[in-house]
């Protein structure tokens, strides 16, 4: 029951900031599962299990608040859909040993990325009236869809900052889309993990878990999309998945520190930096709140001077 509970909990915070974020439910889920000695394709078939549920129940939830525009879910999801189901199958294949470090490594890699992305950039706005191309959009869930389903996670991560870098789409809707999209990258990776290894190593009860965590989490975080400062939470998500599965790794054959001074001192210095970048993201955040202040008090200015002199 503890663990239950724990899963439950997990779910719900993942998509709490899945939903808000447009990102790292799956990759979170994946970690905390692999934590705990999971199979890693179990793992991946548990959590796009849970996903099916709870990425209904988002998109539902974003399309309530305005914030999914169908044809970039329809140009993105698609595609993503035939990358997950491959990717499934490239996962099944793989033997614990090697699936294991190796899901890790791609879960480290976007946790870099998420932790990177969002503490050094912000959101480009000056492109806002282009369009969005489908020979972008449909690359895009093509590789994202197979590092979802093959990573653990992924699709998120990829597409979301993807379509944010473009400045075409305003924040609230790209997060919507992608949350909604991911519910036909669900679907299909679950399939494909039921064609490659059936029911073998799947969880339902851990599944069922994470979606009621996730399905509580949903409506509150579609409505915090449009309050709460994407830089740091990408921050915050970034560091706990980088430390995560570094621990993974360095715990594993391929680098085999389990228990040593190494270890210690390796975690120790991607906490000092995970610390610092949050502390950098909210310094940003406020210094650009403060500029938007400006902005707004000397366009104000501007209209009383115009307005006077008329």
């Amino acid at each position: 029951m503890p663990q239950l509970l724990l899963l439950a909990l997990a779910g719900l915070a993942a998509q709490l900031v899945d939903g808000s974020l447009g990102m790292a439910y799956g990759v979170t889920s994946s970690t905390l599962l692999l934590a705990i000695g999971t199979n890693p394709a179990a793992a991946s078939a548990t959590v796009h299990l849970a996903e099916i549920g709870t990425t209904l129940a988002s998109g539902v939830s974003h399309w309530r608040f305005g914030n999914v525009d169908w044809k970039v879910v329809l140009r993105v999801g698609v595609p993503g859909a035939i990358g997950a189901f491959v990717g499934a199958q490239f996962l099944s294949r793989l033997s614990t040993e090697a699936g294991a470090p190796a899901m890790s490594l791609i879960l480290l890699g976007l946790g870099v990325y998420l932790l990177v992305r969002f503490t050094l950039f912000g959101l480009r706005t000056d492109r806002r009236h282009l369009p969005l191309r489908k020979r972008f959009l449909a690359p895009l869930g093509l590789v994202a869809g197979f590092v979802d389903a093959s990573g653990g996670g992924g699709w998120g991560p990829i597409g979301t900052p993807a379509l944010l870098a473009s400045g075409r789409l305003e924040p609230r809707k790209v997060i919507g889309s992608i949350d909604t999209s991911e519910f036909l990258v669900a679907l299909a990776a679950s399939v494909g993990f039921l064609v490659a290894i059936g029911s073998q190593g799947v969880n339902l009860t851990w599944a069922l878990a994470l979606l009621l965590g996730g399905l509580v989490a949903a409506p509150i975080a579609a409505w915090l999309v449009r309050h709460v400062p994407p830089r740091i939470l990408g921050s915050a998500v970034g560091g706990v998945i980088v430390l995560t599965n570094t621990r993974t790794l360095v715990r594993s054959d391929w680098v085999g520190w389990k228990g040593e001074t190494q270890e210690g001192v390796v975690l120790g210095v991607l906490a000092v930096v995970w610390v610092a970048a949050i502390a950098w993201s909210v310094r940003a955040y406020r210094a650009d709140q403060a500029a938007a202040r400006a902005e707004t008090a000397g366009a104000g200015a501007d209209e009383k001077v115009v307005a006077t002199a008329v």
